[in-house]
């Protein structure tokens, strides 16, 4: 009896390889690649796997930006195994803690050269074959993937996800949007980044074209060209895309798409807006949820011919999709009131057994009230009357300045309507004399801050002004496409 992923998920994907063989399933640097020629790469590192008698259910994958990466992974989940990703961009030293942490015996690996000779290495370049592409039965708690985010410790930390998370996934997904064998859909994730799956997955499951961005181009600047002249009808970008795209946004042309969806960071209702011009014909959702609770959970439609529901010019998260609950908890675990401020806590099928192996992690992160299992996501938000969820900020993201308490996403947003919604980021600092100040950041040529601070002041108590300012000509991003904050505490001096 096949488990409910195999029949929601990898037998969709098995059956387009038969009805769509002729049809594009991947476009990766520009070379197309069919369902046939896709199907038969899953079949040859298939006979592969199956000569090499190891037994780990875990199995290495080296995420590069080839048909034998993304087919590897079908292969694994074929067989029932789950993939943890290495990147071939990561220090070595990263990805060998990874390797000791989850005990891995065996690794994909489609690079010319292996830095592995420690641990058996599948090499997957060029594989193709007709092994039959059977699945093996398996349970739904079976895990599908281990994805390795920043630990506070310095050492990253393991989210396990199952193939039931995934299944349920999907199930939501599709209760909310539509892809068919037309469509054409962006996937310019890294491979380790939980977004990647949304935007590879449920295309080759409706027989729709995947078009991936290669790891050497400068990426902003290529979804944009990518997006006009493939016409593209499905984008799930971070929101630092349309800010760096935004300079762009007079001449680019996005009408073909039907759905551009963000997630990974705060949306600004602003730039967002402004897209909408871009992207006059796309549903423009606003997704939220961590790695921890299976890619996205929660859901907000933009609407351009009225006002949007935002806090501090922050676009609301929504309301769960199908099967997801989110509730508001404070400090005692008691539901918040409406309007209340407190911790969103995520609960449903799509959330996580755990952290790999890090009991206390686990303990820290989940709890049970009433009898459902609860992770905390260190995220502040409050509910409406009509059950829309605010985003405020992160825990984190609070501080306290001579015992007030700033919430320094308010900051933020007073700080962007003055510069005319330029990119601006505060973070909280301890000066050489151990007080907390606010240092802010503007994406700008340095200018004088007189009349910003003055504008500041007519709106913030003096305690929320901030003591300290840098300019950046342009905010680092992570391979995530995420603003590197890790990075932007080095300017500070």
């Amino acid at each position: 009896m096949k488990d409910v992923f195999y029949s929601r998920v990898l037998k969709p994907v098995l059956d387009n390889i038969l009805s769509f063989s002729t049809r594009n399933a991947l476009c990766i640097d520009e070379h197309y690649y069919s369902y046939s020629t896709f199907g038969k790469a899953i079949s040859g590192i298939l006979h592969e796997m199956l000569k090499t008698n190891y037994q780990s259910q875990k199995v290495g994958l080296v995420i590069n930006d080839d048909i034998e990466t993304y087919a590897s992974i079908f292969a694994l989940w074929l067989q029932g195994k789950s993939y943890v990703p290495l990147h071939p961009d990561w220090p070595q030293a990263r990805c060998i803690d990874i390797c000791e942490q989850v005990e891995l015996d065996l690794i994909l690996d489609s690079s010319t050269e292996s830095r592995y000779a420690g641990i058996r290495v599948i090499t997957t370049r060029g594989k193709s074959g007709v092994q039959p592409l059977v699945a093996v039965d398996c349970a739904e708690d079976v895990l599908a993937y281990i994805l390795f985010t920043s630990g506070s410790t310095g050492r990253p930390k393991g989210v396990q996800l199952s193939r039931g998370n995934l299944a349920s996934f999907v199930d939501a997904f599709f209760d909310r949007y539509s892809l068919d064998e037309q469509d054409k859909c962006l996937q310019c994730f890294d491979l380790s980044f939980d977004l990647s799956i949304v935007s590879y997955l449920p295309p080759l499951m409706r027989g729709a074209c995947v078009y991936t961005v290669p790891l050497d181009e400068i990426k902003y600047t290529y979804i944009g060209s990518l997006i006009e002249d493939e016409h593209l009808t499905f984008a799930l970008m971070a929101p630092s895309t349309i800010r760096y795209l935004k300079p762009y946004f007079d001449e680019l042309d996005c009408s073909s798409l039907r759905y551009s969806l963000f997630c990974g960071e705060a949306l600004p209702e602003d730039v967002t807006r402004e897209w909408s011009e871009c992207a006059r014909n796309a549903i423009i959702d606003n997704v939220y949820g961590p790695t921890e609770d299976t890619i996205f959970c929660s859901a907000y439609r933009f609407r351009g011919d009225c006002k949007n529901k935002s806090h501090n010019g922050i676009l609301s998260i929504g309301r769960p999709m199908k099967g997801c609950e989110m509730a508001i908890i404070d400090e005692k675990q008691n539901t918040c009131l409406v309007g209340e401020v407190g911790e969103l806590c995520l609960a449903g099928p799509q959330l996580t057994v755990g952290y790999y192996k890090n009991k206390e992690k686990n303990e820290e992160a989940f709890f049970v009230k009433d009898g459902i299992r609860w992770y905390r996501s260190g995220d502040l938000a409050y509910s409406d009357a009509d059950g829309d969820i605010m985003y405020v900020g992160r825990l984190d993201h609070q501080t306290k300045i001579r015992g007030y308490r700033v919430e320094l996403g308010e900051v933020e947003w007073h700080a962007r309507k003055f510069l005319c919604n330029k990119n601006v980021i505060c973070m909280a600092i301890d000066n050489k004399d151990g007080v907390t100040e606010i240092a802010m950041f503007v994406e700008s040529e340095e200018f004088n801050p007189d009349e910003m601070n003055d504008y500041l002041r007519s709106r913030m108590p003096s305690y929320m002004i901030p003591t300290r300012l840098f300019f950046v000509p342009q905010f680092p991003l992570n391979s995530n496409g995420k603003t590197d904050k890790v990075k932007m505490k080095t300017l500070i001096k």
